[in-house]
């Protein structure tokens, strides 16, 4: 986009056509900004699911046929910009790490977490810790402190809070941690996040710029978030509330996450989430802060986190989203836009 807006040059007497309602040298820059997004999107869909390569095309084509008095030369240079684009985010995604197979050891004893799989044990995600981030230093940059130790008083009384949830449980919670748990085959978790983002352009009315601006820097965010929660995960490997008591059930449509329980993943992610929507949204910071609520007591109700793991998966989310943001309002990100 930087270099989108660079090549936004000189206008004609197209640019002040009526009804565009633009401003001078406003045609250019609108169809340079909507070629840019759709080649970009294109390349990278394109490399996510290549079966679509064709119909990804075929929405470029639409896309620059749908503007006024057919395409515009604009569009096919930021087409061409963007798919330059789209191709190095491409070559990062092949080299980031997060291919890599896991490659640690799981440790073993009382209060540790247990593999749902044998011959060898696995982690889901084990590989993000060494994944390339956006913006974070390091993956333990924001590493929270450890959970209450195993056996001690402060472990009894969250593991007998979940105990008692999952002995008692509503219709109301169940129907909270079923809505929540966006596993496999559902948008996911970020999925939903960058829906309600999709909600605030659309109520807004942000332009192409703007919106692609907060997809990226929202998105950039919760995959940090998540690699700094696993940095977390694979340094204390905390055992899960069903495996510390078998009297602990879990809702069915949550299932059993085959990672460790501290901190909570939901957490980390929503709360990221969230704090960079409320960036642009201020005014629906309570809504959002009550959705990540939600979502962190969704995993409680569900049987498969204990209370300290969401509050510090919130808590681990909030800063990477406080130093994102600062990271990019300064303009040290490669995805601040000048």
């Amino acid at each position: 986009m930087q270099r989108a807006e660079a090549a936004d040059g000189g206008t004609d007497a197209e640019d002040l056509a009526s009804g565009i309602g633009i401003g001078r040298g406003g045609r250019n820059r609108l169809e340079m900004d909507r070629g840019a997004v759709a080649g970009a999107s294109a390349v990278v869909l394109t490399y996510l699911f290549p079966s679509q390569a064709q119909a990804l095309e075929d929405l470029v084509t639409t896309q620059a046929n749908a503007s006024p008095g057919g395409p515009h030369p604009a569009f096919a240079q930021g087409e061409a910009i963007g798919r330059a684009v789209g191709a190095e985010i491409v070559a990062r995604a092949q080299t980031d790490g997060f291919s890599r197979a896991f490659t640690g050891t799981i440790p073993t004893g009382p209060g540790f977490w247990i593999s749902n799989t044998t011959n060898p044990a696995t982690i889901a995600g084990g590989q993000l810790p060494g994944v390339t981030p956006w913006f974070l230093n390091s993956a333990s940059q924001f590493r929270p402190g450890p959970p209450p130790a195993f056996g001690s008083a402060a472990f009894v009384t969250a593991r007998d809070e979940i105990r008692q949830l999952s002995d008692s449980r509503t219709a109301g919670q169940i129907g909270i941690a079923t809505f929540w748990a966006l596993s496999t085959g559902t948008p996911t978790t970020a999925g939903y996040w960058i829906q309600v983002g999709t909600d605030g352009i659309n109520a807004h009315a942000l332009s192409e710029r703007e919106a692609t601006h907060l997809y990226a820097l929202l998105s950039a965010t919760m995959f940090d978030a998540q690699i700094g929660c696993w940095d977390a995960k694979e340094t204390y490997w905390f055992i899960r509330p069903w495996q510390a008591d078998a009297l602990i059930t879990v809702v069915a449509a949550v299932g059993k996450p085959n990672h460790p329980s501290y901190p909570s993943g939901h957490s980390c992610l929503s709360a990221s989430g969230a704090e960079v929507l409320s960036t642009f949204f201020p005014e629906q910071r309570a809504q959002l802060d009550a959705k990540v609520t939600e979502a962190g007591l969704s995993r409680m109700y569900g049987g498969i986190h204990y209370r300290f793991d969401i509050d510090s998966g919130q808590a681990l989310g909030r800063n990477v989203a406080h130093f994102t943001i600062a990271a990019d309002a300064a303009g040290n990100s490669v995805l601040t836009p000048h």
